[in-house]
């Protein structure tokens, strides 16, 4: 009995334990990139390509996303308004929900999948064949050639994706306002523009690049410590999708706590 007792408590301690060492691992990773920023010569050159690769190429799946997005909320919210609320304010709910959640949210998540799992499967690879020591044994730093431009290249792309997904979602909200539910274009643009701020912008970009920096640097993390071989590679792209998401939604509870 003492045995089946102490195999739960175990458990619980094994992955306390793990989970106590990975939140340390990350911070040594964070602080180890922040300290190669200074190597510019290492990471700059690798920038551009992470652009590309982490923002022009995620471009289509988030406007797929967003626009589909977009003709949900407005068919919904034109259901859910009939009969009892003016139906321009279809274009007030599209804008604020889109703006200030559907947008970053789902296409935050879409990148962990995307981005999250193309950066952990490529660095675990690497890593599992040994080419980070390669870089190692050749005097480079893996996290000033490897990291840093990964998390750079999230934080400033991401934004620019979310904001693009923000603009297709209201344009798709438009179109479904105009040809489903009757309305005119003056119409909609009143009821977008009825509790529109500035802000609300501001606050979905502000969102945008932690979710980047998540995602990128999550998937560097993960990548990283992969071991194994291409079971290894596997599992730590499960794990930076699940743990990048995870932390997508952790945030944006939080940015809506701090900044709201």
């Amino acid at each position: 009995m003492s045995d089946l007792a102490h195999g739960p408590a175990q458990a619980v301690g094994r992955a306390t334990l793990s989970s106590v060492a990975s939140v340390g691992n990350a911070g040594l990773l964070a602080l180890g990139a922040f300290r190669a920023l200074r190597r510019g010569r290492t990471w700059a050159p690798q920038l551009v390509d992470q652009l590309t690769r982490i923002g022009v190429a995620s471009v289509p799946i988030a406007l797929f996303i967003a626009a589909f997005t977009g003709v949900v909320m407005a068919l919904q919210a034109s259901y859910t308004f009939t009969g009892a609320i003016p139906l321009y304010f279809v274009g007030t709910l599209v804008g604020k929900t889109i703006i200030l959640e559907l947008g970053p949210v789902l296409t935050g998540l879409a990148l962990s999948g995307r981005v999250g799992a193309n950066i952990a499967a490529e660095l675990g690879t690497m890593r599992v064949t040994e080419q980070v020591d390669a870089l190692e044994t050749l005097a480079y730093d893996p996290v000033a050639y490897l990291v840093v431009p990964r998390i750079i290249a999230g934080a400033l792309m991401f934004p620019l994706v979310v904001l693009l997904a923000d603009a297709m979602g209201i344009v798709a909200g438009w179109f479904t306002s105009l040809y489903l539910l009757d309305m005119s274009t003056p119409e909609f643009v009143k009821g977008l523009r009825l509790f529109f701020q500035p802000w609300d912008v501001w606050y979905s970009a502000i969102k945008s690049v932690s979710f980047g920096v998540t995602v990128t640097s999550v998937g560097c993390f993960f990548g990283l410590r992969t071991a194994g071989g291409a079971a290894g590679v596997g599992r730590s792209t499960t794990h930076a999708v699940v743990a990048s998401s995870m932390i997508i939604l952790v945030l944006d509870a939080f940015w809506a706590a701090v900044l709201l």
